[in-house]
């Protein structure tokens, strides 16, 4: 992968922005680890192939409203950045160009990706699966954040072990834990800021979560503890103070909105935080701990198997993000969450299928040419591209992709039910973008060795049921018949 450059990412900014229908088609611009997101006013004016056949796109996924581009982490958030002020520097509609020229690779594959991304996006219109999306848009930005911290509690893990630099080790160790132990506040902002409320009020109304001084007060015969119910805590209390806000910008008189609405906000949230959600999210939050220890401790191997079989199709129904929440509320208990590594199984079994059709479709270059451009994407956690590319429009290797998650998760999950626990630090990245922030209770050594394992699993699982099971006979035949007339042997050069 070439290295990038500011100039590199502002010039891929500017090349994207007519191909999506100019400034005047953009109605918001954020990002997450590998996707620059995108709201557009006229659908219409997206110019999909030229988008697709941008060297530095790996993919395209449409997401409910959102039109997303997959650029990989790192340039996601980059380019992101000079799309923003490419936006607010030009607000004047700019005309859609005419479709770019650069041929796309394995046409055929990718209108069938882009119907089923059709299909599930109109199966993803529902009112729940909206909600799953808005508690996810809480929780995406803070991914990051998590990131960091996550590799700076491993670096001092791995000081503190050693007995090295025990001077600097305490100032690692704040760094790493700060973050961690005022998730609730920023959780609590980003609540108020997707559902319409003030940011700084659902942050106000989180930080009594944190709040040394809960010790002074009983809720239900017990007494409280700072952090109680958590993240989750926090997002019930902001969404609360949302709505308690709505209500009183309603009925109470503009002339004394400024004191009253902030005043009767706080004090409500505050007082059914204090005297019920924080207990009754508490428990939850513990139920869910001990859920997933049990779960994994007790039957690991068949709940590995289960959770790295079906994470891609929960992936495609969106249901995914629904885990998000529950990722955050280990990592905030625990320092980790035992979830995640089972479930980046998933994308271990994906590469492996992508290679299988890569060997079996010697005749198909261009096909291939697609798994050469994706392949090192999916490798370090980003999927969209042979998922939507490659695997799902081919059907049944999508299937055996399947096969080899569940794999990868059943051997992860054996180790748990043997007392080897592997976890993450942070959500966001999988494959091998994941080895940093593996975290158990072993050492990191092992923990590494185990995750490793499971990639090795997945992998051969994922290849090994494609290469055999992944093709009928005559779709062999019919897929290794190149449809692309050009003699070049190397039709598209690799995407970085």
């Amino acid at each position: 992968m070439a290295p990038t450059t500011p100039d590199t990412n502002q010039r891929t900014a500017g090349e994207l922005l007519p191909l999506v229908g100019g400034a005047g088609n953009i109605t918001s611009v954020a990002h997450c680890m590998t996707r620059l997101r995108l709201g557009v006013r006229d659908r219409a004016r997206v110019q999909d192939d030229a988008v697709r056949a941008h060297p530095a796109v790996l993919g395209v996924v449409e997401d409910g409203d959102t039109y997303q581009i997959v650029l990989g982490p790192g340039r996601a958030a980059r380019v992101t950045r000079w799309f923003g002020q490419l936006v607010e520097a030009a607000p004047v509609t700019v005309s859609a160009t005419a479709p770019g020229t650069v041929p796309v690779t394995a046409d055929s594959l990718a209108e069938r990706g882009a119907a089923l991304r059709a299909d599930r996006t109109q199966r993803n219109a529902t009112p729940f699966k909206r909600l799953l999306r808005r508690i996810a848009a809480v929780f995406v930005p803070l991914i990051p954040a998590l990131i960091g911290c996550g590799l700076i509690a491993g670096l001092n893990g791995l000081l503190v072990n050693s007995g090295r630099l025990p001077g600097i080790t305490p100032a690692l160790g704040a760094m790493a834990s700060a973050f961690l132990a005022l998730l609730a506040v920023f959780v609590g902002v980003n609540t108020a800021k997707e559902f319409g409320g003030t940011p700084v009020i659902g942050g106000a109304v989180a930080a009594v979560v944190v709040f040394p001084g809960v010790t002074e007060i009983s809720a239900f015969g017990q007494r409280l503890s700072p952090g109680q119910g958590g993240v989750l805590g926090a997002l019930g209390a902001a969404l609360l103070a949302t709505a308690i806000e709505r209500w009183c910008r309603r009925w109470v008189p503009e002339s004394v909105d400024v004191l009253l609405t902030p005043t009767l906000t706080i004090l409500l949230t505050g007082l059914v935080t204090l005297y019920g959600l924080m207990f009754v999210a508490g428990e939850v939050s513990s139920a869910i701990g001990k859920g997933a220890d049990l779960l994994l401790a007790s039957t690991g191997a068949f709940a590995g198997l289960v959770l790295g079989g079906l994470f891609l199709p929960l992936v495609m129904l969106g249901l995914h993000q629904a885990l998000i929440p529950l990722h955050t509320t280990l990592i905030d208990q625990q320092g980790y969450t035992v979830l995640l590594p089972v479930l980046a199984m998933a994308g271990a079994g994906q590469v492996g299928a992508a290679i299988a059709v890569f060997v079996r479709l010697r005749g198909n270059r261009t096909i291939r040419a697609t798994i050469r451009s994706a392949l090192p994407a999916g490798f370090v956690g980003v999927g969209e591209p042979l998922i939507y590319g490659v695997s799902l429009p081919l059907g049944r290797p999508f299937v055996t992709a399947c096969v080899g998650g569940a794999a990868g998760g059943a051997f992860v999950g054996l180790f748990s039910m043997l007392g080897t626990k592997v976890g993450s630090t942070a959500i966001g990245p999988s494959g091998w973008a994941l080895f940093p922030l593996v975290q158990g209770n072993r050492g990191f050594g092992v923990t590494v060795a185990v995750y490793g394992g499971g990639l090795v699993v997945g992998y051969l699982a994922g290849f090994l049921t494609t290469y055999f099971f992944g093709f009928t006979s005559q779709s062999l035949k019919e897929l290794n018949t190149d449809p692309d007339p050009n003699p070049n042997p190397d039709p598209e050069p690799v995407r970085a």
